[in-house]
């Protein structure tokens, strides 16, 4: 019998409460040259993240203790690790919503092994595809149009015609941060590392910088663009 090669290809994170089932997906994943890395319940699964830094986390959705959406959430709030979604329920509402939050892509369970291991190829072929992001001057999301270089941040009020909004410096940072990457969610720490690097605030105070940042969106008759992640952050939801 030929001796196993040890595999030296990317490390793929397995987050699976059934041994049985992560046995299975590290056997396939392994014998595709896949190195792999498994944790039993959402806890131990982001410790593992946080440690083997992976290059896709397979991510069960119905885990004991802290469940797979929020594992996802709090990985989503830092990075952008690829992160394919796996569910024992053929339920739209868990593939919508992990999606929502951020999953590249979701198996089913009963699944094919092969079928998981081209899903994790193609994932990961397509976020080496994605070419740097260059630097934008100008950032359009939905109603907002954000000119970086001039520092003026304009919405559409409910005339549909633009109107400055008078930010502060802060502000301005905040609110030019999340439009880069909309949809994502921001940690607070992020945000204050982002946009008040010469700064030692708390938590409290971007709170703050935010809350009147959404007031001022409001009264140019842009509602609630900037949603709340309880626990988590912030982000920018422009809409469809």
């Amino acid at each position: 019998m030929n001796a196993t090669l040890t595999p030296t290809g990317p490390l793929v994170l397995v987050v699976e409460d059934e041994p049985a089932i992560a046995d299975i997906l590290v056997a396939y994943l392994r014998r595709e040259g896949f190195r792999t890395h498994c944790a039993g319940d959402g806890q131990a699964g982001l410790a593992a993240f946080a440690q083997e830094k992976p290059a896709l986390m397979l991510l069960d959705i119905h885990l004991p203790g802290m469940d797979g959406i929020d594992v996802l959430k709090h990985v989503r709030a830092e990075d952008d690790t690829p992160v394919i979604m796996v569910t024992a329920l053929a339920d739209d509402v868990d593939k919508l919503l992990a999606l929502r939050m951020g999953a590249d892509d979701y198996v089913v369970k009963p699944y094919s092994p092969p079928e998981v291991v081209a899903r994790v190829k193609a994932v990961l072929r397509r976020s080496a595809a994605k070419a740097p992001a260059k630097p934008q001057s100008v950032l359009k999301v939905g109603r907002l149009e954000i000119d970086q270089e001039a520092h003026i941040a304009r919405a559409l009020n409910s005339d549909g015609r633009p109107e400055t909004l008078p930010l502060t410096l802060t502000e301005f940072r905040l609110l030019a941060c999340l439009a880069a990457q909309p949809r994502r969610c921001f940690s607070r720490s992020h945000l204050i590392e982002t946009c008040l690097p010469e700064s030692d605030a708390l938590d409290r105070v971007i709170d703050s910088h935010l809350s009147k940042l959404r007031r001022k969106l409001q009264l140019a008759g842009n509602g609630e663009l900037i949603e709340t992640v309880r626990g988590i952050g912030y982000r920018l939801w422009p809409g469809e």
